[in-house]
């Protein structure tokens, strides 16, 4: 694996962890697709770092079980704005 590959895959899981990322936030934040952030953490994180993956893999896994309220928020603030922030 290319040393500049590595160095990213470091990063990216670095920032999940402290940031609790999800995927397609971090492939924003590093300027790649969600495709190659999942190969990343998925696959070559765990050949370069077990332990590190392991705990990716955890924060990966509660954002999972939480995108159905993200999606929900989303939506709400689509179609009403930042009505709630304001109390109208």
């Amino acid at each position: 694996m290319n040393l500049y590959i590595e160095a990213r895959v470091l990063n990216i899981a670095d920032y999940i962890i402290e940031t609790g990322a999800t995927v397609r936030a971090a492939a924003s934040v590093f300027g790649v697709s969600k495709s190659t952030v999942h190969k990343d953490i998925t696959e070559r994180l765990a050949q370069i770092n077990k332990a590190l993956a392991e705990q990716v893999a955890a924060v990966l896994e509660i954002n999972r079980e939480e995108r159905h309220i993200r999606g929900g928020r989303a939506t709400y603030l689509k179609y009403h704005g930042n009505d709630e922030a304001t109390g109208a």
